[in-house]
């Protein structure tokens, strides 16, 4: 790993030029690369921004000129719609790909790897130095960029947080989120590595519950993290039985778990399921730590460095059992994992400040005892199998089509996936095709559930 991630430095470096400070776009799978990537922008002070490989072309752009990216690496399965989209993308110079085969116009990432030196001096990092960008949605306009600092990586060291999970360097963990997403970077870099624990990977171009039962039973696997719809799922295949011989400790987060849904988890697999939460502003900021007294339904407690408090509007804590904001204490000192700001958005920023707290836009209550308890968003962000989904994208898609003058967009309950986008309106769906319209335009995780186009 050494040796590869300091070749994969010299190759942004001195094959592409970039240098501490500029921004690359990282787009792939679970593949070996992504992890080279990230850690080669850590030791070369680049910022890294992950993105899911679900998106289109028209969120690439999106994501390459406002963040004025100079490189991207991605596979040739998303190098065609990068290409269709690089000329109105000024700042991009270098594009690096993944893939056994060439490219025209594009760089072999693994032929410079094999070609550069491995001899490689790290940069002298400071803690609030930038180090990624994460895209998060929100309720109106374009996702936005919450930029992190070093700081993210170094709270994975902090004793506190290494309660949540409690790896050890004989474990196998298997973290299933997305790559385009903050918790990939926790749970499948930054936890692991810190205890030095092994990271399972498993390519799933296609998620199937099957696979992830089958590979449970087949694979040496001690800990499992993945979004609640994961283990709806597996719940609902008829196997004789869900014993995992080596699985010990799981966790979950992105959306609300259901009290029976950890029931019967419990019963069918003989162990317990842990909840956790977070943002992309903030990486896991509570949860019920391993070992510690699961309360049914709860996400658990706040995490330290982070103070958490249920706020109002104006950023006064609340008593507990009062319903009101989830907030992160940031004032007078802000805690280290905290993100630094929306980059090039001080208004945004600016908004979520509320009084010493950042106000999540979650909605919560805290009972006595310090645990919390989630009851969803303050505004209309859809979240489906973990996936954060602002209507603004969905709407505007739907907007370029000829035959629509307005629309909205909401959500509606699913038993699988905690909430789907929903889709009412099957005449105009099928008579103009806004199925195909919405398809050609967003990433497949904001596309809604009812396919009619």
């Amino acid at each position: 790993m050494t040796d590869l991630t300091r070749r994969a430095a010299n190759v942004f470096t001195q094959t592409c030029g970039l240098q501490e400070g500029d921004h690359l776009a990282l787009i792939l799978p679970r593949v070996p690369e992504w992890w080279l990537v990230i850690v080669a922008c850590i030791r070369t002070g680049i910022v890294f921004m992950p993105g899911t490989t679900q998106m289109k072309a028209k969120d690439i752009l999106y994501r390459l000129q406002v963040s004025k990216a100079k490189g991207i690496v991605t596979t040739d399965t998303l190098a065609p719609e990068v290409d269709s989209v690089a000329s109105e993308c000024p700042a991009l110079k270098t594009k690096l790909l993944v893939s056994d085969h060439s490219r025209k116009g594009w760089l072999d990432f693994r032929s410079l790897i094999r070609s550069e030196s491995p001899v490689h001096t790290c940069i002298k990092s400071k803690t609030l130095d930038p180090m990624a960008i994460f895209f998060t949605s929100g309720t109106t306009g374009f996702p936005k960029m919450a930029k992190h600092s070093h700081g993210l990586a170094l709270r994975s060291f902090f004793p506190s947080c290494r309660k949540l999970l409690q790896l050890k360097t004989s474990d196998v963990l298997w973290c299933l989120s997305d790559t385009g997403w903050i918790l990939a970077f926790g749970g499948s870099l930054l936890e692991p590595w810190t205890a030095g624990s092994t990271v399972f990977v498993h390519h799933l171009p296609q998620f199937d519950p099957k696979v992830i039962v089958q590979t449970l039973f087949k694979y040496p696997i001690t800990q499992c993290f993945a979004a609640p719809s994961v283990f709806r799922m597996i719940l609902q295949q008829n196997s004789t039985s869900l014993r995992f011989p080596t699985l010990e400790h799981c966790c979950t987060g992105g959306e609300a778990l259901l009290p029976e849904e950890q029931e019967l988890w419990r019963r069918q697999t003989g162990i317990l399921l842990y909840q956790a939460y977070g943002q992309s502003e903030t990486g896991i900021s509570c949860g019920t730590l391993r070992g510690m007294k699961i309360k049914p339904g709860s996400m658990g407690k706040a995490i330290p460095p982070y103070d958490i408090q249920i706020i109002d509007d104006k950023g006064n804590i609340l008593p507990p059992n009062t319903e009101g904001n989830i907030g992160i204490r940031i004032k007078p000192t802000r805690p280290i994992g905290v993100f630094m700001c929306y980059e090039s958005n001080p208004v945004k920023t600016a908004e979520v400040e509320c009084g010493d707290f950042y106000n999540s836009g979650d909605r919560a209550t805290v009972d006595a005892e310090g645990y919390f308890w989630f009851l969803g968003r303050a505004d209309d962000v859809i979240n489906a199998s973990g996936y954060r989904i602002g209507p603004a994208e969905v709407e505007n898609a739907l907007a370029e089509h000829p035959a629509v003058a307005e629309s909205a967009v909401v959500s509606s309950p699913d038993p699988i996936r905690g909430e789907v986008r929903n889709g009412t309106w099957r005449s105009l769906w099928l008579g103009v095709g806004l199925g195909r319209q919405v398809r050609g335009k967003l990433p497949g995780h904001t596309y809604p559930a009812l396919d009619l186009g």
